[in-house]
């Protein structure tokens, strides 16, 4: 089951989070640095990796 969240911002994007190192990372475009943004993960994990 999944849990809702209702979050005000300014824009929102999709993407997958990929492998790094020894964590996972989301690319999110350059104008963003500095930004405040949060992550919500919308599906379980693929085991395969």
């Amino acid at each position: 089951m999944m849990d809702r969240f209702e979050i005000e911002g300014q824009e929102v994007l999709d993407g997958t989070a990929k492998p790094s190192g020894n964590s996972a990372h989301v690319i999110v475009p350059k104008r963003w640095r500095g930004a405040d943004v949060k992550v919500v993960r919308v599906s379980e994990p693929d085991s395969n990796e």
